[in-house]
């Protein structure tokens, strides 16, 4: 079948957990036997990246924009194609933000599954304007789509309460076990085991800076570790197109053992996630984080901040912390056994083998949408009895 994914930036993934999960999603499918477009902002060099076709559309390169105007642009470049076209069986868009083009494919007859991602409007980043929108996204995210796509059963549970609107809970995914190679370690300087990993855009809501601050609080210097004396260092992975501030603030340390090399795509992502002492996930908004799971998967000790989302992923098989604890679980990690810390490395692959496998994830999507090219669900709403 012929499907297609909008509202992401775009593949190869080079930004967010959307533009991951576009990827993942999109050469399984194809893997499959299905044709898939995912519409980018970002040129590519190729019409197509490992089989998946590329569409290019342009956007408005502004905070406030990007994401409506991109899929703006590309739901009307999707329905031009429809007139000379059989146009797409079913389709994908990502993003609450975007629940109000979902309704234009219905009318020319291709059904339409929104993921609607986390609370958006929580973020920090967003005035006023921006906070009612997303506000008014999830409300149109009910009606507009055949179907509302969750990501975890927080998510799932809030549009059921809040707007008695069922939604079909899909989890991200993430690839199982740790990859050899450390090409990028000896690039940072960072020696395999003896750093502590965050990766997450650089937005305030996702606590670079705590991290950055419980790390300093520590006196790691001489430490002991494994009967070595060491000093473990801290990477913060990532970067942020309109948080040149915040950046900023992050970026403000002295201390020697802190790396901040912006973002890191591909294998170096993959090696860095595989190699590390341990992961800290501190994101406070937001359905199921990606990097999260992937983390796990590669079988990192993972510290995460207590929110139900990350609680709902990562359980007894990581560390929870909170805004104000964040140093004495850096220092408690520290002071477990090597065992311990071994047994929740453990727990946390086995945690993602059982819930998040990619093939699981994809065998899902791909009913779901099948089911829509061929259930004529276009006129119909997903609501609850």
């Amino acid at each position: 079948m012929r499907f297609a994914i909008l509202g992401t930036r775009g593949i190869p993934a080079r930004y967010g957990g959307f533009e991951t999960f576009a990827e993942e999603l999109s050469t399984r499918l194809v893997a499959r036997g299905h044709q898939v477009t995912v519409y980018c902002r970002e040129k590519h060099s190729e019409a197509t990246y490992r089989g998946v076709d590329l569409a290019y559309f342009p956007t408005i390169r502004h905070k406030y924009f990007d994401t409506i105007a991109h899929t703006c642009f590309s739901t009307a470049g999707l329905l031009w194609s429809r007139l000379y076209s059989d146009g797409y069986d079913a389709i994908l868009y990502c993003n609450a933000a975007n629940a109000i083009f979902t309704w234009l494919p219905r009318v020319f007859g291709m059904p339409v599954a929104l993921n609607v991602d986390g609370l958006e409007r929580d973020r920090k980043k967003w005035n006023r304007v921006a906070k009612t929108w997303y506000r008014i996204s999830e409300w149109l995210a009910t009606w507009m789509p055949n179907v509302i796509v969750t990501d975890a059963h927080a998510i799932e549970l809030y549009y059921q309460d809040h707007y008695r609107r069922k939604s079909v809970m899909i989890p991200y995914g993430a690839e199982l076990g740790p990859v050899p190679t450390q090409d990028v370690l000896e690039k940072l300087q960072l020696k395999p085991k003896k750093y502590f990993l965050y990766v997450s855009r650089m937005e305030p809501e996702n606590n670079a800076l705590l991290v950055r601050e419980a790390f300093e609080r520590l006196a790691f210097a001489g430490l002991e570790l494994d009967g070595c004396d060491t000093s473990l260092k801290l990477a913060l992975i990532g970067d942020a197109p309109y948080a040149a501030e915040y950046i900023a603030k992050v970026r403000d340390t002295k201390h020697p053992g802190i790396v901040i090399p912006g973002a890191i795509y591909g294998q170096g992502y993959h090696e860095l996630g595989s190699h590390c002492f341990a992961y800290i996930q501190a994101t406070e908004v937001g359905g199921t984080h990606p990097a999260l799971i992937e983390a796990m998967g590669r079988g990192a000790l993972t510290l995460y901040l207590e929110t139900p989302e990350n609680v709902e992923v990562a359980g007894d098989a990581g560390i929870p912390f909170t805004r104000y604890n964040l140093p004495r679980v850096l220092e408690q990690v520290l002071n477990m056994g090597e065992e311990e810390r071994e047994q929740y490395r453990a727990r946390a692959l086995s945690r993602v083998r059982e819930r998040y496998s990619w093939d699981a994830v994809t065998t899902a999507y791909e009913n779901l949408l099948i089911g829509l090219a061929g259930s004529g669900l276009a006129g119909n709403r997903n609501r609850s009895s």
